[in-house]
């Protein structure tokens, strides 16, 4: 507080006046101001601080993982690589061939001929086509055992060998192993084109019935063609989804570090398997598509999955997170007890009435007395993969025709 003289007026003696001036105003907002800046100078220098802890943080992880990936690819790759090529040991199924039926030999894109079997039903009215994908090693007339109800039912079926298979011609420096590649969905495309190509060829398109390596090819490349209406699988398998958890297992096996095992992520692995497919496909020249992209786009057409439920090589696991990924309408069978490929054997009949069940329903959906009906006709009827004339439609194979 100050005390200031009034200046006296004229005649009057000088009085004090006590009134408070701020003289520290303007130094104390400038005190105020600068507090202020340097906090603020903190919080900014504290929030880069956090950030590059953060970043150095994720580039130490990013490191981490690159050399992690080497380490294996360097100690672990080659073993992959080889495990990989190894065929799997199991009896696979060889029919002997039906001297009535259709014998067929047709093109692929890429020049190769591949062998197939055509049988037709005897019904009066044929109820629909169907092509059977084949199991890995088998031969085009494997497909017997497995489709004779439905010809005797009013279906026809048409089987092929693969490249590589059986008869089938081969590519050059190609050996097909259980993994399917992009050979064997255009092979798939190639027997498609047959179908269409002949003379009694259903407008309305086909089913497809296909057993492990056969029908996840079928499906792959059934999802760009609309002209397979609906499909019965029993045991498919995805090339990634399958490598995984096996890698997961392989590991535990060539390493003893535990803390490894235990510290790698299901993701890397699948990175991994990504990079071993790229060597094994580079080789070979082919490139292993994904099944897990193409099952999406199978709907609406309807799927029925059949797998055996003692499966110890394609576990239920790996059948349940593929039909996890395909749209409705679908249906899961897991067939207790059966092992891979053997669904059929495990349920018998029960198996039969099922895929006849669902081909009756989804394929032939023409009424009986409805108009567009495929009768048997019986005029000769050219078969445009090999030139040659072959009587119309056969009755049932002998073969088939003494075991009933």
């Amino acid at each position: 507080m100050l005390s200031v003289e009034n200046i006296p007026s004229r005649g009057s003696e000088p009085r004090k006046t006590n009134f408070p001036v701020k003289t520290g105003l303007c130094k104390a907002g400038k005190e105020g101001e600068t507090t202020d800046l340097h906090q603020g100078e903190a919080s900014v220098f504290w929030v880069w601080l956090a950030l590059g802890i953060l970043g150095g943080a994720f580039f130490l992880f990013v490191l981490a993982l690159v050399v992690l990936y080497f380490y294996l690819a360097i100690r672990f790759m080659h073993f992959l690589v080889r495990v990989f090529q190894e065929k799997p040991l199991f009896i696979v199924p060889r029919g002997q061939p039906i001297t009535d039926a259709e014998d067929v030999t047709f093109p692929t894109d890429d020049g190769l001929h591949l062998r197939g079997c055509y049988l037709s039903s005897k019904a009066e009215r044929r109820r629909g086509v169907i092509l059977f994908g084949l199991e890995f090693g088998s031969n085009r007339w494997a497909c017997v055992e497995y489709c004779r109800f439905l010809v005797e039912n009013g279906f026809d079926v048409f089987a092929f060998e693969s490249r590589g298979q059986g008869e089938s011609e081969t590519r050059t420096g190609y050996e097909p192993l259980q993994w399917v590649t992009d050979f064997e969905v255009s092979d798939v495309r190639a027997a498609l084109s047959y179908l269409r190509s002949r003379s009694d060829a259903d407008p309305k398109g086909i089913g497809f019935f296909g057993i492990s390596k056969g029908g996840s090819a079928a499906l792959l490349a059934a999802a760009t063609e609309d002209y397979v209406r609906c499909f019965v699988t029993d045991g498919i398998f995805a090339t990634r989804t399958t490598m995984v958890p096996y890698m997961q297992k392989w590991i535990a096996i060539v390493s003893d570090r535990y803390w490894l095992q235990k510290a790698i992520p299901r993701w890397f692995y699948a990175l991994f398997a990504r990079r071993a497919l790229w060597l094994l496909g580079s080789k070979s020249g082919c490139r292993y598509p994904h099944l897990e992209r193409a099952l999406p786009r199978l709907a609406p057409r309807p799927l029925l999955m059949i797998h055996g439920g003692g499966d110890t090589y394609i576990k239920p696991e790996m059948a349940k997170d593929l039909f996890a990924r395909a749209r409705e309408p679908k249906e899961l069978w897991i067939v207790e007890g059966a092992k891979h490929n053997q669904a059929l054997q495990a349920a018998g009949d029960a198996y039969r009435q099922r895929v006849l069940a669902f081909f009756q329903k989804h394929l032939d959906s023409v009424p009986e007395s409805g108009p567009g009906l495929l009768a048997r006709d019986h005029i000769p009827r050219q078969d445009h993969a090999q030139g040659w004339t072959a009587p119309s439609r056969p009755a049932v194979p002998e073969s088939i025709a003494k075991e009933r």
